[in-house]
């Protein structure tokens, strides 16, 4: 298990579009996992922890270029390694 040594260490913030300054392509070459207020979630696009928010796909709804529409959910966020 000295997997753990070569993972980078999870950034302020990050994001999982290749075209945002947050995303880093390093980090997700592991799976990573977010918490906000204690329960985990699957769909995060992308993470502030000190702002303490998460962006999550709101339902079906399409912008007109075909990426989903984006809520934000305020509260304590948690980025972890699985």
């Amino acid at each position: 298990m000295n997997d753990t040594q070569n993972r980078p260490p999870l950034p302020d913030r990050l994001s999982v579009d290749p075209r945002s300054p947050y995303y880093n392509a390093a980090i997700f070459e592991h799976e990573i996992g977010i918490k906000l207020n204690d329960k985990e979630h699957f769909n995060v696009e992308e993470y502030c922890i000190s702002e303490g928010w998460i962006r999550v796909p709101a339902g079906k709804a399409l912008d007109r270029k075909g990426n989903p529409l984006m809520t934000k959910v305020k509260g304590a966020v948690e980025p972890f390694y699985r």
